[in-house]
């Protein structure tokens, strides 16, 4: 994995024109079973690829956390939510809330987050690989592939499976 992870963003840089016109052709003329698909692809692809030997994501970037979050992580630590947000979290250039620096303070060295029961949304549902209507989200599912070796992989898969051609 840690090869892999390497060569992961030199890979996506060589990949992300042609994955960006494949989501461009994606979204004009999706088919019709493209969401059971993708949750095919997903499934298969979480078999083979161990989010717990990778973390690149929560080593990397930072998630989007709603009040929602702030207020359900800030109750589990016992705090007032705007205290969690004077320790943990800054406005970015969007007006959002996001982790004041990354690596994610969460995480643990063996890759196991400490708030992984109350993590924000944006953590539970990344990499959005599952997500319906997957070609709504094609320049951010492009983005994660330089991230994220299940999304590059599946998509991949996905340009093997349904061709766009």
């Amino acid at each position: 994995m840690e090869e892999f992870l390497k060569s992961l963003p030199q890979l996506a840089a060589q990949k992300k024109k042609e994955n960006q016109v494949y989501f461009k052709k994606l979204k004009k003329k999706a088919p019709k079973n493209l969401d059971g698909l993708m949750q095919d692809l997903h499934d298969e692809t979480f078999e083979e690829v161990d989010c717990l030997s990778c973390a690149n994501c929560c080593k990397t970037t930072g998630p989007l956390f709603t009040h929602k979050d702030i207020d359900r992580i800030a109750k589990h630590f016992r705090m007032k939510p705007s205290d969690f947000i004077d320790q943990f979290l800054r406005i970015d250039e969007d007006k959002d809330y996001v982790l004041q620096k990354v690596p994610c303070h969460f995480l643990g060295a063996d890759n196991y987050c400490s708030i992984y029961d109350v993590r924000p949304k944006a953590c539970r549902e990344y990499p959005h690989t599952d997500r319906r209507k997957i070609y709504q989200i094609g320049n951010l599912t492009v983005k994660n592939t330089f991230i994220c070796p299940a999304t590059f992989k599946i998509v991949e898969k996905m340009k093997a499976s349904i061709p766009m051609n």
